[in-house]
């Protein structure tokens, strides 16, 4: 019995001290650019991040959370938003939550008023949420993380600060590649498959005549592929772009119709790497556009 007290009080004290053990910090993060954002900025402090939006989706239209990612949002401290509306599904889960909202002060495009020239079906185009498609606004997006990380856990600003000044140097080294590559193009106008590529035009200076598809799972009607086909030839365009995730149907009617090549671009919202999705669209367009 003597040998027994003192076990018990070494065991009570062990477990004492892992209960007032606190558990590492949560985060989550919803897609693929402010999840590699958020992992970077985070990296030494011992944060664990958490990627919501795993599937290789180009849009969040009518996207559901699934039982895995609602208790991951649950159980974090913060949670990352791309922002400008992209989101918008989560509001109810996000009620009253604490987030950093990424899109903060970044100046946001209109669809509408990017391809209204050529939009003969009526559709309404609201506020364009692929801020990331720009390395300028991807920027901008890891700083308004940063400050919202600094607010948040300020016993790491130092490390924050120091992991966020090596993101920006790649984001800049990004930027100045695809404006060096895209710089001599013979053409600069070009057909998106989905009506979301706006920031990456006007970083480099590209014109987009219009989309294949104006929204997420909507197929081009006949007229919009008469007019497609139409642009192809007044325009003189040698390519035409797919997506990763969208159908390639329209592409393929329009390039048997016109000659024009079929290309693939990443939307990056989905994948393994932004950076790794990013140069690919900067050196598909270099080839497809010369």
């Amino acid at each position: 019995m003597k040998r027994l007290i003192p076990l018990l009080l070494l065991l009570a004290w062990l477990l004492a001290g892992c209960s007032g053990t606190e558990p590492p910090a949560q985060v989550a993060a919803t897609t693929l650019p402010v999840y590699e954002f958020t992992l970077r900025i985070t990296e030494g402090t011992g944060i664990s991040v958490t990627r919501l939006v795993t599937e290789q989706v180009s849009c969040l239209h009518d996207y559901s959370l699934n039982v895995r990612q609602v208790k991951a949002v649950e159980a974090a401290d913060v949670v990352v938003l791309s922002g400008a509306g992209l989101e918008d599904f989560m509001d109810d889960l996000l009620a009253g939550a604490p987030v950093i909202d990424a899109s903060a002060d970044i100046s946001l495009l209109c669809g509408q008023e990017e391809h209204e020239v050529h939009d003969l079906e009526g559709h309404h185009h609201e506020e364009d949420p692929h801020i990331w498609l720009s390395p300028e606004n991807a920027k901008a997006m890891a700083r308004n993380i940063c400050a919202g990380l600094c607010a948040r856990y300020s016993e790491h600003r130092d490390t924050f600060s120091e992991n966020l000044s090596g993101l920006l140097e790649d984001l800049d080294q990004l930027e100045a590649y695809g404006k060096e590559r895209l710089a001599g193009l013979t053409c600069r106008e070009l057909i998106p498959f989905h009506d979301g590529f706006s920031y990456f035009a006007r970083e480099f200076d590209l014109d987009i005549l219009k989309a294949v598809e104006e929204e997420s799972g909507q197929e081009a009607s006949a007229r919009e592929l008469i007019e497609l086909i139409g642009l192809v030839e007044e325009h003189r365009l040698s390519a035409i772009f797919t997506e990763k995730s969208g159908s390639a149907s329209a592409a393929s009617i329009i390039a048997r119709e016109t000659g024009c090549g079929v290309y693939e671009l990443d939307m990056a919202m989905a994948g393994d790497s932004y950076f790794e999705a990013m140069y690919h669209n900067i050196d598909v367009i270099k080839e497809a556009l010369g």
